[in-house]
């Protein structure tokens, strides 16, 4: 049984005069303890997609489909079983832009205090918490530091040790390592790749297709709200078939021989007036 479920999944912005079809008919399965990669460019639907499958869409209306997390229906969940049982407990994620979440007039010890408090956790506390920052290889002292006295992987770190604090099944890291130097990057993937070690499923969001063949067994590949192509990392990389994750891959320099570097021309697609068939044409 597929650990996550998505079918026929379709997601609208609407504003005052147009609606914005960020989502259309996006279909994948993750076994337990598998990872997904899922790139594209901006806007084409990855961070709606991480949003959705958590239940914090803001401002969008899903208008089709289903998400079975261990064959029950989270979009028909009622909001307070959801809450209490599968939001950080089940499923968390670490949002774009992470480094900018945390609270800068409180410590890191507080701000992981209250995140337990709000999931009915009175006891213990230390001891969980301690569990979470040994997960990302950080010491006990920046618990009782605020933000501005951490480097961007350690906040990075911290974020991601808010994501794990209550051992969930699923992680959605939504470009986890954008806005770090190379070799931050580089302690982040190895983060998440012993992470997933110890047998944590995960789906992770980049622009990246080189960090994503460093994680994930599985690479969906998004344009224009749609996925493209979807398949095994091996699959994707060796043999795209969709003239977009060609273009993709055909931008990655590489050290091992010499290529030309490719460039995809036009624009992103409309997505208030998608046209009818392929979006990339």
């Amino acid at each position: 049984m597929p650990d996550i479920e998505i079918s026929d999944l379709s997601v609208n912005y609407k504003t005052s005069d147009k609606t914005v079809h960020a989502l259309e008919n996006v279909e994948f399965e993750l076994e337990d303890g598998e990872s997904i990669g899922i790139a594209g460019e901006s806007a084409c639907g990855k961070s709606t997609l991480g949003l959705t499958i958590i239940r914090m869409l803001q401002g969008g209306e899903i208008s089709s489909g289903k998400i079975l997390f261990n064959n029950d229906s989270i979009l028909d969940m009622p909001k307070s079983k959801f809450d209490g049982k599968i939001r950080w407990k089940e499923i968390s994620m670490v949002f774009q832009g992470a480094m900018n979440s945390l609270d800068p007039v409180f410590t890191i010890r507080q701000q992981f205090d209250e995140l337990l408090k709000q999931h009915g956790f009175d006891d213990n506390m230390e001891q969980i918490i301690d569990d979470a920052i040994h997960a990302v290889n950080l010491d006990h002292s920046v618990l009782d530091k605020y933000p501005h006295e951490l480097s961007g992987g350690m906040k990075q770190r911290i974020v991601i040790a808010m994501a794990l604090l209550l051992k969930p099944k699923f992680v959605i890291a939504d470009e986890p390592t954008t806005a770090l130097d190379v070799l931050i990057q580089a302690q982040i993937i190895n983060l998440l790749k012993n992470l997933k070690k110890n047998g944590m499923s995960l789906m992770l969001i980049s622009h990246d297709l080189a960090i994503l063949s460093e994680v994930a067994e599985k690479i969906g590949i998004m344009y224009g709200g749609k996925m493209v192509e979807f398949g095994s990392s091996s699959e994707i990389y060796s043999n795209p078939k969709h003239p977009y994750t060609k273009g993709l891959l055909d931008s990655i320099p590489t050290l091992r021989q010499e290529k030309k570097i490719e460039f995809i021309p036009g624009s992103p697609p409309d997505l208030s007036a998608p046209q009818i068939g392929c979006r990339f044409f």
